[in-house]
Protein backbone atom coordinates (compact mmCIF):
# COMPACT_ATOMS: atom_id res chain seq x y z
CA UNK A 1 0.00 0.00 0.00
CA UNK A 2 1.28 3.40 -1.07
CA UNK A 3 1.73 6.39 1.53
CA UNK A 4 -1.09 8.00 -0.66
CA UNK A 5 -3.43 4.74 -0.13
CA UNK A 6 -2.34 4.89 3.81
CA UNK A 7 -3.29 8.65 3.88
CA UNK A 8 -7.17 7.94 1.97
CA UNK A 9 -7.61 4.73 3.91
CA UNK A 10 -7.12 7.10 7.48
CA UNK A 11 -8.53 10.02 6.24
CA UNK A 12 -12.05 7.97 5.29
CA UNK A 13 -11.91 6.40 8.74
CA UNK A 14 -11.33 9.99 10.58
CA UNK A 15 -14.18 11.37 8.61
CA UNK A 16 -16.15 8.58 9.25
CA UNK A 17 -15.07 8.95 13.42
CA UNK A 18 -16.65 12.38 13.25
CA UNK A 19 -19.55 11.56 11.26
CA UNK A 20 -20.69 9.08 14.56
CA UNK A 21 -19.44 11.67 16.70
CA UNK A 22 -20.98 14.73 15.28
CA UNK A 23 -23.28 14.11 13.11
CA UNK A 24 -26.71 14.77 15.01
CA UNK A 25 -28.80 16.31 12.82
CA UNK A 26 -32.36 15.21 12.40
CA UNK A 27 -33.79 13.15 10.17
CA UNK A 28 -36.14 15.71 9.65
CA UNK A 29 -33.51 18.43 8.66
CA UNK A 30 -31.71 16.11 6.34
CA UNK A 31 -34.79 15.46 4.45
CA UNK A 32 -35.73 19.07 4.22
CA UNK A 33 -31.54 19.51 3.03
CA UNK A 34 -32.41 16.33 0.22
CA UNK A 35 -35.53 17.43 -1.18
CA UNK A 36 -33.89 21.14 -1.92
CA UNK A 37 -30.65 19.68 -3.47
CA UNK A 38 -32.89 17.27 -5.49
CA UNK A 39 -34.96 20.74 -6.64
CA UNK A 40 -31.64 22.13 -7.48
CA UNK A 41 -30.07 19.43 -9.78
CA UNK A 42 -33.17 19.15 -11.18
CA UNK A 43 -33.05 23.28 -12.40
CA UNK A 44 -29.79 22.74 -13.33
CA UNK A 45 -29.80 20.05 -15.70
CA UNK A 46 -32.52 21.83 -17.20
CA UNK A 47 -30.99 24.49 -17.40
CA UNK A 48 -28.03 22.90 -18.63
CA UNK A 49 -29.85 21.48 -21.46
CA UNK A 50 -31.02 24.97 -22.39
CA UNK A 51 -28.08 25.56 -23.34
CA UNK A 52 -26.62 22.53 -24.53
CA UNK A 53 -26.31 18.67 -24.34
CA UNK A 54 -25.12 15.99 -22.42
CA UNK A 55 -21.45 14.82 -23.93
CA UNK A 56 -22.17 11.23 -24.71
CA UNK A 57 -18.63 9.98 -23.88
CA UNK A 58 -18.67 11.81 -20.18
CA UNK A 59 -22.38 11.59 -19.36
CA UNK A 60 -21.58 14.06 -15.97
CA UNK A 61 -20.63 16.74 -18.94
CA UNK A 62 -22.07 19.52 -20.99
CA UNK A 63 -21.40 20.87 -24.23
CA UNK A 64 -22.93 23.79 -24.74
CA UNK A 65 -24.20 24.08 -28.36
CA UNK A 66 -22.88 26.92 -30.59
CA UNK A 67 -25.89 29.27 -31.70
CA UNK A 68 -26.54 29.87 -35.18
CA UNK A 69 -28.56 33.03 -36.45
CA UNK A 70 -28.14 32.08 -39.81
CA UNK A 71 -26.59 35.09 -40.72
CA UNK A 72 -23.25 35.36 -42.33
CA UNK A 73 -22.32 38.81 -41.69
CA UNK A 74 -19.29 40.01 -39.73
CA UNK A 75 -21.92 41.22 -37.17
CA UNK A 76 -23.72 38.29 -37.48
CA UNK A 77 -20.65 36.30 -36.75
CA UNK A 78 -19.88 38.66 -33.66
CA UNK A 79 -23.18 38.65 -31.87
CA UNK A 80 -22.83 34.39 -32.22
CA UNK A 81 -19.14 34.57 -30.91
CA UNK A 82 -20.20 36.57 -27.88
CA UNK A 83 -23.51 34.63 -27.11
CA UNK A 84 -21.39 31.30 -27.12
CA UNK A 85 -18.78 33.01 -24.88
CA UNK A 86 -21.54 34.18 -22.49
CA UNK A 87 -23.04 30.62 -22.84
CA UNK A 88 -19.74 28.73 -22.15
CA UNK A 89 -19.20 31.17 -19.15
CA UNK A 90 -22.41 29.97 -17.59
CA UNK A 91 -22.36 26.26 -18.47
CA UNK A 92 -18.98 26.19 -16.65
CA UNK A 93 -20.61 27.37 -13.38
CA UNK A 94 -23.75 25.87 -13.71
CA UNK A 95 -21.44 22.57 -14.50
CA UNK A 96 -19.98 23.10 -10.81
CA UNK A 97 -22.96 23.47 -9.16
CA UNK A 98 -24.32 20.50 -10.24
CA UNK A 99 -21.19 18.63 -9.03
CA UNK A 100 -21.49 19.98 -5.40
CA UNK A 101 -25.44 19.27 -5.60
CA UNK A 102 -24.12 15.60 -6.28
CA UNK A 103 -21.38 15.03 -4.17
CA UNK A 104 -23.87 16.48 -1.56
CA UNK A 105 -26.66 14.10 -1.99
CA UNK A 106 -23.72 11.25 -2.19
CA UNK A 107 -23.01 12.51 1.33
CA UNK A 108 -26.50 12.45 2.73
CA UNK A 109 -26.46 8.82 1.48
CA UNK A 110 -23.16 7.99 2.99
CA UNK A 111 -23.93 9.60 5.98
CA UNK A 112 -21.51 11.69 5.93
CA UNK A 113 -22.96 14.90 4.64
CA UNK A 114 -22.56 18.24 7.32
CA UNK A 115 -19.09 17.03 8.44
CA UNK A 116 -16.23 19.25 7.19
CA UNK A 117 -14.14 17.64 4.47
CA UNK A 118 -10.89 19.27 6.06
CA UNK A 119 -11.21 18.93 9.87
CA UNK A 120 -13.60 16.43 10.30
CA UNK A 121 -15.80 18.89 12.79
CA UNK A 122 -19.43 19.22 12.20
CA UNK A 123 -20.77 22.33 9.88
CA UNK A 124 -23.28 23.94 11.47
CA UNK A 125 -27.01 23.44 10.37
CA UNK A 126 -27.22 27.14 9.66
CA UNK A 127 -24.74 27.37 7.07
CA UNK A 128 -25.86 24.09 5.35
CA UNK A 129 -28.99 25.63 5.41
CA UNK A 130 -28.23 29.17 3.39
CA UNK A 131 -25.88 26.52 1.39
CA UNK A 132 -26.51 23.37 1.18
CA UNK A 133 -23.71 22.07 -1.09
CA UNK A 134 -21.27 23.06 1.63
CA UNK A 135 -18.16 20.66 2.47
CA UNK A 136 -16.64 23.08 4.59
CA UNK A 137 -17.16 24.79 8.29
CA UNK A 138 -17.33 28.16 8.12
CA UNK A 139 -13.27 28.28 9.81
CA UNK A 140 -11.97 26.07 6.69
CA UNK A 141 -13.44 28.27 4.47
CA UNK A 142 -11.89 31.13 5.79
CA UNK A 143 -8.56 29.41 5.95
CA UNK A 144 -8.58 28.21 2.75
CA UNK A 145 -9.72 31.79 1.00
CA UNK A 146 -7.04 33.23 3.48
CA UNK A 147 -10.00 35.52 5.10
CA UNK A 148 -8.50 35.23 8.39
Amino acid sequence: MTQKDEFCQSLALYRLSATLLFNHMTQDFLAQIKLRLLENQSRLERDLGDIGTKDQKDKKQFNVDYPESGGSSDDDNAVEISEYADELSIGTKLEAELRDTIKALQAIEEGSYGVCKYCGKEIDPKRLEARPTSATCIACKKTLTQEI
